[in-house]
Order: C-alpha cells, then structure tokens, then sequence
C-alpha cells in the first residue's frame, strides 16, 4: 500500500532515496565494527599484537564509529524531510481530489471520515513511510550483513538463529493476518467519534438552547469507549508480537552462550571471536525487533493507506474531459426534456421524474411545493451539481455536458438554502463572486440585497472578520450577504434557493424590489415557501413528490392547483 503511494513524494524524492544509502553506510560501519573489536581481544589482548595494535585498532574502531554517527544523523534528516513532504503532498492530493468530487461523490464519503482520511490516516502513513525508509532498509541490511559475519566467524553456532527465524516469520504472518481488520474497524470508530464532533460544535447554539449537553457528553463517552474498545481489540493480538520477539532472543542468546562456552573450552573457538559472535547475535535480534516494528506499523498504516487510495481513486461522476473549452452559454434558457433523476442511480427509486420544461432567458420563475418534493434537486441540476439518470437538460441553448464545468458555473449563481460563509472580512467573502469586484461594484450588490446598512453598522464596516461559517451575523445576513455575493457574479442564470426565508416580509420586499431591477434581462429561478415571495413572477411552477403539478401565474394557480390554492389561504389565514 505504502508503495502505491511513493509517488507523492515528488520534489521530496531526493531526500527519500538518500536516506536508505546513508543507512546503508551506517550500516556498514555497525557491522564491521564487531570484527574489529574481535580482532583486538585476539590479537591485541590475548595475542601477541601487543599495545601498539589494540591502539591502531581502537582508533579504528573510533573512525569507524563516527563515521556511523555521521551517517545516521544525516539519514534521519533526509528521512525527516521527506516523511513530512509525504505528508504534505498526500494532503494536498486528498484535498485536491475532493475539490474535483461532485456532490454524489462527497455523499458518498461522510465529512468526519474525510476529515480523518486527511488527518489521522495520513499520520499513520507518514510514520510507516519514515520507518520504511529508514528501519525497513537498516534492518534487512543489518541482519544480512550480520548473519554473513556471524556464519563466517562460526558455522556451527549460526545454526541456533538460523532455526528461530521461520518460526518468528510463521508467528507474525499469523498476527498481522488477524489484525489487519481490527485496524480498520478501529479507525471506522473514529470516523464516527470525529462525527460526533463535528455535529456537536456545528450544532453548539441548537445544544445550549435545549440544555443537552449532558446528553451530547453521554454520547460522545459511549463513542469514544467505542474507540477504545476496538483500539484494545487491535492491539491486544500486535503486543504479542514483543513477548514473542523477546523470547526468542533470549533463548538464543542463552544456546549461544550455552555451546559457545563448550566451544571455547575445547579450544574450537576463540574468546574474542565469540564475543563478535555474541554482538552479530544481537545485531541480528536486534534487526528482528526493528522488523517487527515495521511489521506493526505497516498493519497500521496498511489500513489507513487503503482509506487514503479510496478517496484518491474515486472517480468523480462529473467530468468534462471531452467537453469544448470555447463552449459558452447563448443566454439564459433551460430546458428540461423528460428528465429524470435518482440520488441512488436508481430508476426504481426516482427523486424527479418526467420533467418536462421550458423556461425562457430574462425570464423569472418561481418554484413552490412541500418539503421532499424535489424542488432544490430540480435547481442542483442546472449548474450539474448532479447528473440527470435519464432524459435531457439544455443551458444557454446546449446540453449541459457540454459545457466546461468552470465555464457553465461561472454563468449560473446559486445562493443555496444552506448559506455558508468563510472565515474571514465580509470583503473576502463578497469577492467570491468576483475577485475583481471594485468598491462600488460591491456597495451596489449588497445595497439590492439590504446588506450595505447592517455591513455599516459595523466598526470595521466591509473589514469587518466574520468567524468560521459566520457566526457573528445573523440568519438573515448571512442570507442577505450570499445575495450580495451571488449578484457580482453577474451570471445569465441566478437561482435563489429560499434565499430570504430568514428576513422579515418588509425587507424581503425590499430585495425583491431590488433584484427585479438589478437583476433585468437575467433567468430568475426563485424557490420560496412563502407565496409572497413568489406571487408577482412570470410563472409559478408548483412540484409535487417529484413531479411538475402544475405550472401558472399567481391568478392561473390560484384556479387550477389545489396544492398551490391550499398553501396561500394557509399563509392568507396566517397574516390575518
């Protein structure tokens, strides 16, 4: 898995390919060192090389050591640099992957998992990449070289480890088999604590005006025990791994001590060499212990690398890949012929269906009908937020697949029913809409949404920093301010989304006022619960469970639509 995403180690591939070679030299050094130290207890010590060669082979030793040092500290530097590259890269492709994802693709991926695919997930993979890069070449490297040494000094004695290796392989092929999806579970745990999260601070005003927040600890407790209980489960079959890793060293060690002491009493086998022997004995171990390290953390990471792959290969429903780039819209017509639409892809389970409709450029439409009926799925279509399942939609005079998505929504502006707002000035938030925007261009846009008086109201007036998701405005403006946004877009088709359901009637007429103005010559697509807000458009579309009912002025449908006549005595009964 890990290996499947090297190639987002881009400019940082340098440093990821010369931290193993300085590993390498280190490693070396480590192993060569032993035989060194070997030779000075035979010859220096017990033999007759005298003072003079235990000197020269001790400053020997000495090089060799800070040789070692040197190449380890710049191989954890370059290790270093490239593990956090990797990251950042990673996080990069994720996210750019999810700017590109329709809306379909998005449901697909809840926002807490997406959050921990970006955060946590990528953490596990850093550390596993590092520790690759590092002890996964140390290690192989060091055990070859000190298995090479340990078999030269003592063919006999190397048998001890060489028998300990298959069962130490066979045990953790059988832990890593059985844990892998343990790790995943755990992490499907996270997903839904971070959910709960997310929900309880999105939803803190809703949660301390009902007094629950006894009972968002409680659930947040029960979800958190719930990560712990699958974190426990996971792990308790890995820390088998260190008892078992433990037990086999000590046990060579002792065989080794055991019948190397027999040896040396024989005469078979010199002191010095056995103790080279004993430090390759540890060395080897020691590499073991590192594999098994890496063995853990690649179970780990094996199970967030494959989240990380399943955003960055989902394809995204929408692409305009074989689009023309020059293609934009003739003006602000739509079309919708026998249309039809399915959040499932289902044609058994239809959200609209049958929608046929033609609505004319500068002309104003408004659309009303119960909650489920569809009305802002019909509208999401437009801007190809979503694909039609059947059936065809023309813009500006061409199949909406023809477009460039950047081009077809560059003419359609939406103020959706969820309005969002970023951090930041009221200023940055408007030029949103257009980044080219002048001063004068952005006082006109929110003087026709009633936005300009409250700004003003303000200190720090169009500087004025709205906190995350603007909480420090209320519903009706941030409602006005999307407005303001969506109209120095200057699109040919503006779609209002029961974009003034928080304002009062007086100021909803005053928008009114001023969009039918401003808005001249522009496709109006108005969603609106209250009639009022609809009454004085040039048709009024009334949808029912997914379907066009029926389709008048204000005067036709109050004659020919039940639906549409029920919700206007109900409003009429509600104003008297």
């Amino acid at each position: 898995m890990i290996i499947k995403l090297f190639p987002y180690t881009g400019e940082y591939r340098r440093h990821a390919i010369l931290a193993p070679l300085l590993i390498i030299g280190e490693v070396i050094m480590e192993v060569l060192i032993p035989f060194v130290m070997a030779a000075i207890i035979d010859i220096g010590i017990l033999g007759d090389g005298g003072i003079s060669y235990t000197i020269r082979m001790g400053l020997l030793m000495i090089l060799m050591a800070c040789i070692s040092l040197c190449f380890g500290a710049l191989a954890g530097k370059c290790a270093a640099k490239a593990g956090t590259g990797f990251a950042k890269n990673l996080r990069d492709a994720l996210f750019d992957s999810v700017q590109e994802f329709s809306f379909s693709n998005i449901d697909k991926f809840s926002t807490a998992s997406l959050v921990t695919r970006l955060t946590t997930d990528v953490s596990n993979t850093q550390n596993a990449f590092m520790m690759f890069i590092r002890l996964g070449v140390r290690a192989p490297f060091m055990l070859t070289g000190a298995t090479i040494m340990a078999v030269i000094i003592s063919p006999g004695l190397s048998v001890v480890f060489l028998a300990v290796i298959p069962l130490l392989v066979a045990a953790f092929y059988l832990i890593g088999k059985n844990a892998l999806p343990r790790f995943k579970n755990m992490l499907a745990r996270y997903d839904a604590m971070n959910a709960s999260v997310q929900e309880n601070l999105t939803g803190m005003r809703v949660v301390k005006a009902y007094v629950r927040e006894a009972h968002e600890i409680l659930k947040f407790s029960e979800n958190a025990d719930a990560v712990r209980k699958a974190q426990y489960f996971a792990e308790k079959l890995i820390i088998l791994n260190m008892p078992v890793m433990h037990l086999s060293m000590y046990a060579c060690i002792v065989a080794v001590l055991w019948f190397g002491g027999g040896l040396v009493i024989d005469g078979a086998l010199e002191i010095g060499r056995l103790s080279g022997f004993i430090s390759y004995i540890t060395q080897i171990l020691m590499s073991l212990m590192m594999l098994s390290m890496i063995f853990i953390i690649s179970i780990i990471s094996r199970a967030s690398a494959s989240r990380i792959i399943e955003v960055l290969e989902e394809e995204t429903s929408i692409r305009d890949n074989d689009t023309e780039a020059s293609l934009s819209l003739l003006d602000g017509s739509i079309q919708f012929i026998d249309a039809s639409f399915s959040y499932s892809d289902s044609k058994d389970n239809l959200t609209l269906e049958g929608i046929n409709l033609m609505i004319h450029s500068g002309e104003t439409v408004g659309i009303i009908g119960g909650t489920g009926s569809a009305k802002t799925t019909l509208v999401q279509l437009i801007p190809r937020l979503y694909d039609l399942l059947g059936g065809k939609l023309i813009v500006g005079g061409n199949d909406v697949r023809s477009y460039k998505l950047e081009k077809l929504r560059g003419e359609v502006a939406m103020v959706l029913q969820k309005n969002v707002l970023f951090s930041g000035t009221i200023r940055e938030n408007l030029l949103w809409g257009n980044k080219d925007a002048t001063d004068d261009d952005i006082e006109g846009a929110c003087r026709s949404a009633q936005a300009h008086e409250f700004i003003m109201s303000f200190p720090d007036g169009y500087d004025t920093v709205l906190g995350q998701g603007g909480v420090n405005v209320s519903g009706g403006q941030k409602q006005r301010l999307c407005i303001a946004r969506a109209l120095l877009q200057k699109p040919k088709i503006m779609i209002l989304d029961d974009s003034t359901s928080a304002v009062d009637m007086a100021t909803d007429s005053r928008i009114r006022a001023a969009l039918k103005q401003k808005l001249h010559g522009m496709t109006t697509i108005v969603i609106a619960q209250r009639i009022s807000s609809i009454y004085d458009a040039d048709r009024i579309i009334v949808m029912d469970d997914g379907k066009i009912s029926n389709i008048g002025t204000h005067a036709e449908l109050l004659k020919t639509s039940a639906i549409y006549r029920d919700v206007f005595e109900s409003q009429q009964k509600g104003v008297e």
